[in-house]
C-alpha cells in the first residue's frame, strides 16, 4: 500500500517568472511571480486560457527549461534540469512507430539503465495495469487513440514518478474514450495501484478539471499569473449532476471569464499591445444568433451553452472575448449576455451588419483604427504590412506579431475599412468614400 502523508510537499514553486526574447531583443514575459505548492495526496488542475503559460510551467517544473526568476524545489530540493521522480502524460501520443507497445513503455527504464529482466518484468506490468494486457507486441497504427494514449500512461507510470505531470492528456480524445480513461485514473489513484503521490493536470476542461482535481488553480493571461485557487470538497465518485458539481463549474467560468472592464464598459478601444483572439466574423455572428435565439433569449450559462452547442473552453474563450471587446456581449458570473448593440447586430440584414461592425471594430480596436489613420494619411492611400508588423513587434514575438495582424485585417476587411492585397502585402483603402472611413 502506498501510504501517503499530506504534510509532505512534493512541488514549491516560489515566484516563478520566465521570458523570452523577442525579434528585436526584446523580452516578452511569459509568466510573473507563480508560486504553487502540491502535497502528497493531491490532484491539482491548472486551467487558463491560450497564452497563459501552462505549458511553459509544466517544462520549468519537469526540468526542460529554467525560470527566469524564482526558484523550483521538488522533495525540498533545487530542480536544475530532468528530475527523476517526475513523468509527463502529453496531449499527443508521442509514441514511436517503430516500436512495440511493449517496447514504448520499456523506453523511460532504458534511459534509467533498468536491468533487462526488471525492465521487462515492471513494463509488463504497467501494460496490464493500463489495460492493455495482450497488445505488448501491437503497432502504435494497430491501435485506436485511446489505447495509444493508455501507452502513454503506461510508459509515465512504468518509472514510478512521485509527482505525474499530465499536458492535456485527454484532449486528443473522443468525448467517450476520454471519459473511460478519466475513469480509469482516479480508480487507480484511489485503489493506491499506482505508486504516484501527487499529480498537476494542465487542462482545458473545466468539468473534467472539477471531476478529478482536489484544487483547480486558475491562471490568467499576459502574463501568466495565479487568478484564483479553488478547492473541491466533493467525495469521488463526482456526479456532474450535482448542484454542487453544477455550481463549481460555474464558479470557475465566471472567474476564467473575468476581464478588466475598462475598455469595454468606457467604450475604449483595446491597445495596439492588446493581444486579439483569432475569431472570425462568421463565428461571432453565429453565437450571437444563437444567443439571441430559443431558449436563451439573449442572456445564456456558459456551461450550458458549451455543453449545447459542443464548444471546448478553447473554442468557445475566443469567442467571448472577441464578443467583449467589439461590446457586443458581456460576460459575468459564468453568464453570458448580449449588449444593445449585439441585439441590433443579430436583427440586421448583411448590409446593415457591416456598418455596425465597421463602427465597433473602428472604435474598440485600436490596431484597426490605426492601420486605417495611416492609409488615411498617405497620399497613395496604401501602406504596406511590414510597416504594422513592425510597431506589433514591439509588443510581441514575430509568429505572433503576424497573428495579431492577421486578425485586424480580417476585421477591418469585412467592415470595409481597408482592402488586403495578400501577395504583395498591400493594405489600401476600400472605398475613399466609404462612411466607415471616420
Amino acid at each position: 500500500m502506498n501510504i501517503l502523508h499530506p504534510e509532505n510537499e512534493l512541488l514549491n514553486l516560489k515566484n516563478i517568472s520566465k521570458s523570452f526574447k523577442k525579434s528585436g531583443g526584446e523580452e516578452h514575459l511569459v509568466l510573473e511571480g507563480v508560486s504553487l505548492t502540491i502535497r502528497e495526496g493531491e490532484i491539482v488542475a491548472l486551467l487558463g486560457r491560450s497564452g497563459s503559460g501552462k505549458s511553459t510551467l509544466l517544462r520549468i517544473i519537469s526540468g526542460l527549461a529554467r525560470p527566469g526568476k524564482g526558484d523550483v524545489l521538488y522533495c525540498g530540493k533545487p530542480v536544475t534540469g530532468p528530475v527523476k521522480g517526475l513523468a509527463m502524460v502529453f496531449q499527443t501520443f508521442a509514441l514511436f512507430p517503430w516500436f512495440t507497445v511493449l517496447e514504448n513503455v520499456e523506453l523511460g527504464l532504458d534511459a534509467m539503465g533498468v536491468p533487462q529482466e526488471d525492465k521487462r518484468r515492471r513494463a509488463l506490468a504497467a501494460i496490464d495495469l493500463i489495460g492493455l494486457d495482450g497488445f505488448e507486441s501491437a503497432y502504435p497504427k494497430e491501435l485506436s487513440g485511446g489505447m495509444r494514449q493508455r501507452v502513454g500512461f503506461a510508459r509515465a507510470l512504468v518509472v514510478e514518478p512521485t509527482l505525474l505531470l499530465m499536458d492535456e492528456a485527454f484532449s486528443a480524445l473522443d468525448v467517450l474514450t476520454a471519459e473511460t480513461l478519466r475513469t480509469d485514473l482516479i480508480e487507480l489513484w484511489l485503489e493506491r495501484r499506482i505508486p504516484t503521490k501527487g499529480i498537476l493536470l494542465v487542462s482545458h476542461n473545466i468539468e473534467e478539471a472539477v471531476l478529478l482535481a482536489d484544487r483547480i488553480v486558475i491562471l490568467g493571461t499576459n502574463p501568466g499569473t495565479i487568478l484564483a485557487e479553488i478547492r473541491i470538497p466533493m467525495e469521488y465518485p463526482r456526479d456532474r449532476e450535482a448542484p454542487a458539481f453544477r455550481q463549481l463549474v460555474d464558479e470557475v467560468y465566471g472567474l476564467m471569464t473575468q476581464r478588466p472592464r475598462n475598455a469595454a464598459d468606457k467604450a475604449e478601444a483595446v491597445p495596439l499591445s492588446y493581444r486579439l483572439p483569432s475569431v472570425h466574423i462568421y463565428q461571432m455572428a453565429g453565437l450571437m444568433e444563437a444567443l439571441a435565439g430559443e431558449p436563451y433569449n439573449g442572456k445564456a450559462d456558459l456551461p450550458e451553452l458549451a455543453d449545447q452547442m459542443g464548444f471546448s473552453v478553447e473554442q468557445l474563450f475566443p469567442l467571448l472575448e472577441a464578443l467583449e471587446i467589439l461590446l457586443f456581449a458581456r460576460t459575468e458570473g459564468g453568464d453570458i449576455e448580449l449588449t444593445p448593440s449585439g441585439k441590433s447586430f443579430v436583427d440586421a440584414d448583411i448590409l446593415q451588419r457591416k456598418v455596425i461592425f465597421a463602427e465597433h471594430v473602428i472604435r474598440h480596436v485600436a490596431l484597426a483604427a490605426h492601420i486605417r489613420r495611416v492609409i488615411d494619411e498617405r497620399p497613395s492611400n496604401r501602406a504596406p504590412e511590414d510597416r504594422f508588423l513592425r510597431e506589433l513587434e514591439d509588443f510581441f514575438s514575430e509568429d505572433e506579431a503576424k497573428r495579431v495582424l492577421q486578425v485586424a485585417i480580417e476585421w477591418g476587411r469585412y467592415a470595409e475599412h481597408f482592402a488586403y492585397e495578400e501577395g504583395a502585402g498591400i493594405l489600401s483603402l476600400e472605398n475613399p468614400a466609404s462612411l466607415t472611413a471616420q
